[in-house]
């Protein structure tokens, strides 16, 4: 399916900066820990949009040591915090109650921690100016928002200390990009460390020692800092959330934090999986809880591609992972017939879905064990129109014959070991089983079928899609039906 999206909001950023030098001692009897003697909070604006905003806080001690912290603020315009990373929140009213994570509660004198939120707004979206560290304020002059978009240089081989899956064209010290969920993963040994990006469409996720740090929307050129880690070795993992087959992203690299170093690259697991499909794959609008998501974000801002039911399953069997799909896009006809003379197939072949003759080579580090094809609902969701070259029949017939086209691609690019699954739901499992049966009566049996329909399924994610609860269900009911195939991993 492929409803019209929604367009780009224009991000904003700003940032505060707030400086307590409080006498030594106060204490507060409801604070968690020891009361801070001293803090600084810096509350920046990364993006905004309409009705909805990421801000990234970050708060150091400028007092003695605690083993415990509780920061507080108050909205000025009933904002809301909706999801909080690096901590735990709680909200009543305008208050704001953040205490820290497991992991992140012992600060030094001088030393951070650093947290990030996804919120949401009416109306205006004023900076708080009330912080509070274990009960003693952080006071301070509030001077001009300023942007605090950085740039740094990586070091020359920063790519190489990367590990990379998904289709990716290295451009000098960069990697371009389109295809939906591709992720770089990286070690590091420090407080901190930067991602470089540049990307004005697309959001990210980053993620620390498995634990997701900060949603970058729409980025641009930047730099973001993740501080105040402990000083150890970590791992950093930074995967592209939404579609863009009309424009590529760049990655940088990572860089260390002054004091540390990128380390060697992660190995890559010993098990792939490739998922290829349409929107249904890609996670299309799979965070929203209404099927309309025009007054909630729109589609980019509800869709996040590491949540969709592949990277679900496959980090589950702890496999690497690419998520080839597209929205719109059939075997043989695209949603409601568009752009007709083009289907899935024709962006398949390229590197960057946007660049006709940038043809994709598969590296011979890439071979899946496992691929998993879904296409078909943009062939059939919609009535033929008067026009297209289709009758039902035909329709059929020129569907399944492509298939088996696509088919013997897969199998002389992945090798006879390879098990392909079809996947279907019930709108077109018939055509897409047939496909199956064939190929089986070539002397094929490692191509299976699989129909994850469900009356289970809610469709509640935007347009009719998959929510997330959906592409959780169709993940264990994938999950189960691998565990009965004969791979060999």
């Amino acid at each position: 399916m492929s409803p019209t999206r929604h367009g780009k909001r224009a991000a904003v950023a700003a940032a505060v900066t707030l400086v307590s030098a409080v006498a030594t001692g106060i204490t507060v009897g409801t604070a968690p820990a020891q009361a801070a003697a001293g803090c600084r909070v810096t509350y920046q604006v990364a993006s905004q949009w309409q009705g909805g905003f990421t801000a990234d806080v970050d708060v150091t001690n400028l007092g003695d040591p605690v083993t415990g912290w509780q920061l507080t603020w108050s909205f000025g315009a009933g904002q809301r915090v909706t999801q909080l990373w690096n901590g735990t929140v709680a909200q009543s009213g305008a208050q704001v109650t953040v205490g820290n994570a497991g992991w992140n509660g012992t600060l030094g004198a001088g030393a951070s921690a650093g947290l990030g939120f996804l919120g949401s707004w009416t109306g205006a979206n004023p900076v708080p100016t009330d912080f509070a560290l274990n009960g003693t304020r952080c006071n301070g002059p509030t001077p001009t928002p300023t942007p605090t978009t950085t740039t740094t240089t990586p070091p020359a081989d920063s790519l190489a200390r990367t590990h990379t899956v998904g289709r990716v064209k290295v451009a000098g010290d960069v990697a371009q990009y389109t295809w939906p969920g591709i992720y770089f993963e990286g070690r590091f040994r420090g407080t901190g460390v930067g991602v470089v990006l540049n990307d004005a469409t697309n959001d990210y996720d980053v993620q620390v020692d498995g634990t997701t740090v900060a949603t970058l929307v729409t980025p641009g050129r930047t730099t973001y800092q993740v501080r105040g880690l402990t000083d150890a070795e970590h791992r950093v993992r930074l995967v592209k959330r939404t579609e863009s087959p009309w424009a590529a992203g760049e990655f940088g690299g990572f860089v260390a934090s002054p004091g540390g170093e990128i380390l060697a690259k992660p190995a890559a697991r010993s098990r792939q999986i490739e998922f290829i499909g349409d929107s249904l794959t890609a996670g299309y609008g799979n965070l929203s809880t209404t099927r309309d998501c025009s007054g909630n974000g729109g589609i980019d801002r509800n869709t996040d591609t590491d949540l969709s039911y592949g990277a679900l399953t496959a980090r589950g069997l702890d496999a690497d992972y690419q998520i080839n799909a597209q929205s719109g896009r059939g075997m043989v006809r695209n949603y409601n017939g568009g752009d007709p003379g083009t289907d899935f197939r024709t962006a398949y072949d390229r590197t960057l879905q946007n660049a006709a003759a940038d043809v994709w080579h598969n590296p011979a580090t890439w071979r899946p064990q496992l691929v998993v094809v879904a296409l078909g609902t943009n062939d059939f969701s919609t009535a033929i129109n008067p026009g297209e070259p289709w009758t039902p029949d035909s329709l059929v017939a020129a569907y399944q014959s492509a298939y088996q086209g696509f088919l013997g691609k897969l199998r002389a690019q992945y090798g006879a070991e390879a098990i392909i699954v079809v996947g279907a739901t019930n709108l077109y499992a018939q055509p897409a089983q047939q496909v199956v049966t064939d190929r089986n009566a070539r002397g094929d049996s490692r191509v299976r079928f699989w129909n994850f329909d469900d009356p289970g399924l809610d469709h509640l994610g935007c347009d009719w899609h998959f929510s997330l609860a959906d592409h959780r269900l169709i993940s264990g009911s994938l999950a189960r039906y691998v565990a009965g195939l004969p791979l060999t991993w």
